[in-house]
């Protein structure tokens, strides 16, 4: 029997890179993980995304695998308005950056964050979050 993994309601990814969004969308696709994959490419994008799910108006992402370098709004930007947002589920940040920074990481501590990976996304990073959930 194959492997089965729950299946999330949706997925957003947030990167400004055009390219990381469509290699991630098509690997979330082939692995059947989640029936939406919303995208945005920038933190006021995906900010803008949870106000849409808050008035039910789109699906409300379970995951968000967030990019830390950004323009407009970059990953801490994001993080900093999100947490005072009121949204009506448990969504799950994941951090997804090249960033190997120690003054980025440490400033993570500080988010209420799920998780932490480097890019790329692979197949068993993205079922080792699925199952963590």
């Amino acid at each position: 029997m194959g492997f089965r993994m729950r299946k999330l309601n949706a997925i957003l990814l947030v990167d400004d890179d055009q390219i990381t969004n469509f290699i991630n969308k098509r690997l979330i696709k082939k692995l059947e993980v989640a029936d939406d994959i919303q995208v945005a490419l920038n933190g006021e994008e995906a900010l803008n995304l949870i106000k849409k799910c808050q008035k039910e108006e789109v699906e409300c992402p379970d995951v968000i695998f967030l990019d830390i370098n950004m323009p407009v709004t970059d990953g801490f930007g994001f993080l900093k308005a999100f947490e005072g947002m009121d949204v009506n589920k448990d969504v799950n940040v994941i951090v997804l950056t090249t960033s190997s920074n120690p003054k980025d990481i440490k400033n993570l501590e500080s988010y209420q964050i799920k998780g932490f990976l480097n890019k790329p996304l692979t197949e068993e990073k993205v079922k080792e979050v699925i199952e963590e959930l």
